[in-house]
C-alpha cells in the first residue's frame, strides 16, 4: 500500500509544476497591459511605467518571474490583487465557502437522483423506463450550462416568480456569516424567513450545476449495474429465492458501488468548471464569478493564483479518490 501511495503521490509533483506554469502562461497570453491597469484611468508617463514594472518584477526575464512566483507560492504568498490591493489567497477563501456550498447541493442532488435512476434503468433493460430515463441524461449531459440557466430563469423566476433570480440570501436579512455557508449562517442567526430565503437562492443554480454529473452518474450506475447483475453470485441469489430488491439493492449495487464512486469523486472537476458559468449567470459570490470579474477587469494576479487553487483542489480531489479505490480495490494497487 505504501508503494503504491508513494506512486501516486510521485505523480502530483510534476502535475502540479505543470499547472503552475499553465496558470504562470496563461496570464501572459491575455490582451491588456498590467501596468497601464495598476496607473488608472489618467494613464502614466514613461518614467512612471518604467517604475511600475521595476516595482512589481515585469522588467524583469519571463523565467526569473517565473521562479520568484514559484517562491511566493511556496511561502503561501499568491500575490496582491490589483484592483482591490488584498492578498490573492485571502479572498480566495474568503469566497470559496459559497462556492463550495453550491458544489456540495449540486452533487448531493446528482448522487441522490443519479444512482436511484441508473438502477432502475439497469433493472429494466431496454423497456420503457432504461430507454426514458438514459434519454433524459443524454439530453442533460449535452445541454449547454448557460442556455439551461437561463431557460430555468426564464421559467420559474421571470414567468413563474417561484424563485430568485440571483444572490445568496434576500437583500432583507443582515447577519454575521462566521461559517461562510449561507444554510448554516442563516439558520444560526435566528431571523425568520432568512433560512427559507437562501434555500430558495439555491434551487436555480443547484439543479443548473447538478445536471451534467447526474447525467454521468446515472449512466455509470446503469453500466456498473449491468456488469454485476450478470456475475454468478447474483445468479446464484436469484436461484436461493432472494428478493429482487435484496439482490438489487444490497448484493448488486454494492460491488457496483465502486466505478460509480470514482465517477463522482472525479465530477469535482467538472463541478468546479461548470461553477464559473454557474455563478456568473445566478451573480452566485463564489470564486467562479470572482474569476470572470478579475479576467474582465485584467486582474492578473488573481486570475494566475485563482488558477492554480482550483487546479490544486482537483488534483488532491483526484488524488485522495484514486487511494480510496486503491484502498477498495485491491487489484489497482497491486497492478
Amino acid at each position: 500500500m505504501f508503494s503504491f501511495l508513494l506512486r501516486r503521490l510521485l505523480t502530483f509533483v510534476p502535475t502540479f509544476f505543470g499547472v503552475t506554469i499553465v496558470a504562470f502562461a496563461f496570464i501572459r497570453l491575455l490582451p491588456g497591459d498590467p501596468i497601464l491597469l495598476l496607473a488608472g484611468e489618467r494613464g502614466v508617463s514613461p518614467e512612471r511605467y518604467n517604475e511600475l514594472a521595476a516595482q512589481f518584477g515585469f522588467d524583469r526575464p519571463m523565467w526569473v518571474q517565473y521562479f520568484e512566483y514559484i517562491g511566493g507560492i511556496f511561502q503561501g504568498d499568491l500575490g496582491t490583487s490589483f484592483v482591490t490591493k488584498k492578498p490573492v489567497l485571502d479572498e480566495f477563501f474568503a469566497l470559496f465557502p459559497a462556492t463550495l456550498e453550491l458544489a456540495i447541493c449540486a452533487i448531493t442532488l446528482a448522487v441522490v437522483l443519479g444512482i436511484p435512476a441508473g438502477v432502475i434503468a439497469a433493472v429494466n433493460r431496454g423497456k420503457f423506463f432504461d430507454q426514458a430515463l438514459m434519454s433524459t441524461a443524454l439530453v442533460g449531459y449535452s445541454m449547454p450550462i448557460f442556455w439551461w440557466a437561463l431557460l430555468l430563469i426564464i421559467v420559474f423566476s421571470s414567468g413563474l416568480g417561484w424563485t430568485p433570480v440571483s444572490g445568496r440570501i434576500s437583500l432583507l436579512y443582515f447577519f454575521d456569516t462566521p461559517t461562510g455557508f449561507m444554510l448554516i449562517d442563516s439558520l444560526m442567526s435566528g431571523q425568520k424567513g432568512a433560512f427559507v430565503s437562501a434555500i430558495s437562492h439555491l434551487i436555480l443554480p443547484t439543479i443548473v450545476l447538478a445536471t451534467i454529473p447526474l447525467a454521468i452518474i446515472a449512466r455509470q450506475t446503469r453500466s456498473a449495474m449491468l456488469e454485476v447483475l450478470g456475475e454468478d453470485y447474483v445468479r446464484t441469489a436469484r436461484a436461493k429465492g432472494l428478493a429482487p430488491l435484496v439482490i438489487n439493492g444490497v448484493h448488486a449495487l454494492r460491488n457496483a458501488m465502486i466505478p460509480v464512486i470514482t465517477v463522482i469523486g472525479l465530477s469535482v472537476g467538472t463541478l468546479l468548471a461548470g461553477a464559473i458559468l454557474t455563478e456568473t449567470i445566478f451573480s452566485w459570490p463564489g470564486i467562479g464569478k470572482w474569476m470572470v470579474d478579475s479576467i474582465f477587469r485584467r486582474d492578473y494576479q488573481v486570475v494566475q493564483g485563482g488558477l492554480l487553487m482550483i487546479a490544486t483542489i482537483v488534483m488532491v480531489v483526484n488524488l485522495t479518490v484514486d487511494v480510496l479505490y486503491g484502498l477498495i480495490n485491491p487489484k489497482i494497487r497491486k497492478g
